[in-house]
């Protein structure tokens, strides 16, 4: 009795060990591959599946989200004969899981040396400078060869990107001087840019300056000759509205001699033939002279004697020419000789 209770129990345990063997949960995002009896015979799906036991066997299960790759550098030499490392990203999606179980023994590698082959096929046909600015160009051609071969691997390559391109040492040193070269000139050009703006900039200020000087001058210089020849206008008028006699201006005349010889260079007091006359006309005219009738008014007399006085600055102007002759004629050795005394 006690033999077949143990024998229901371990019956029981193994049918139990079984039926749990023939149930798989397959979670979400994967994808299961059954075998029977060796031969492919069908993908789990995702959630609760029954297959039957010592018959049926369940492959490793195939993630189906996007996966990232990321190959080491691979030395690849361009279209001018350099030789650059090249570090390689790739995002792929299992597709198809009974391609990507049966089709290729080992995706990964498979993807890896597919990538590499490509990746020096592309830029081999160009050069370093190329390589570094076109990126996007060498991407596109990657993802597009790499994707038809591996589309029938149940594998579409959603993504290829170089993480880094690597030049040699002595390059990327050249490179530096170049780029540094570059720069210093970029500055040079815009120091001399602005020196040469700061200079126009004051020539123009200067220019403008000068233009305004001139023409501020100008206008005095004009404004004051039509002060003087206004003033010379009236001077003359008052002179011949007032008609002075020549005594008046005689003695205006006499009154303007001391003035001559107050010049700093003045050493000879040279007496004008004017001077002789003006003292001629001013005795008889004293001495023949009538009583006048009545006496000048003031603003005649003030009009004689600035008409006499502007005649004594002339005499006087002569008298420092005849001056200025008579020194000019002499010289260093010969001895002074006295002007002649003008007659009466």
């Amino acid at each position: 009795m006690e033999a077949g209770v143990i024998a229901l129990i371990v019956l029981a345990v193994f049918l139990f060990i079984v039926a749990a063997s023939g149930v798989r949960i397959v979670p979400q995002a994967r994808a299961g591959i059954v075998e029977r009896l060796g031969r492919y015979s069908r993908t789990l799906e995702p959630g609760l599946a029954l297959i039957v036991p010592f018959m049926d066997r369940v492959k490793p299960l195939l993630d189906l989200r996007e996966q990232v790759v990321s190959f080491p550098p691979q030395p690849v030499i361009t279209e001018d004969n350099l030789v650059v490392g090249i570090d390689t990203v790739i995002y792929f999606t299992v597709t198809d899981p009974k391609a990507a179980t049966y089709e290729v023994a080992n995706p990964l590698q498979a993807i890896e040396q597919l990538t590499v082959t490509t990746l020096r096929n592309v830029i081999g046909g160009l050069t370093l400078e190329e390589t570094l600015t076109s990126r996007d160009n060498v991407n596109s051609q990657l993802r597009v060869v790499l994707d038809e071969a591996t589309g029938k691997w149940g594998i579409r390559v959603n993504r290829v990107e170089l993480k880094s391109v690597e030049p040699p040492r002595t390059v990327q040193e050249a490179m530096e001087k170049q780029m540094r070269a570059e720069r210093d000139r970029r500055a040079t050009i815009l120091t001399a840019e602005g020196v040469k703006q700061s200079q126009i900039l004051t020539a123009e200020g200067e220019k403008q300056s000068a233009v305004l000087k001139a023409e501020g001058a100008r206008t005095a210089a004009i404004l004051r000759a039509e002060g003087e020849a206004k003033a010379i206008e009236t001077v003359f008028g008052a002179i011949h509205d007032g008609v002075p006699d020549e005594r008046l201006l005689s003695y205006q005349y006499l009154q303007m001699l001391p003035q001559l010889a107050q010049g700093p260079a003045s050493k000879i007091f040279v007496i004008p033939s004017e001077f002789t006359q003006a003292l001629g006309n001013l005795t008889e005219r004293f001495a023949d002279a009538p009583p006048p009738r009545r006496p000048a008014s003031r603003a005649e007399v003030r009009e004689a004697s600035e008409a006499a006085a502007a005649d004594a600055q002339a005499a006087a102007a002569a008298a420092r020419a005849a001056e200025q002759e008579a020194t000019s004629a002499q010289t260093p050795g010969q001895p002074r000789e006295e002007p002649p005394t003008p007659s009466p």
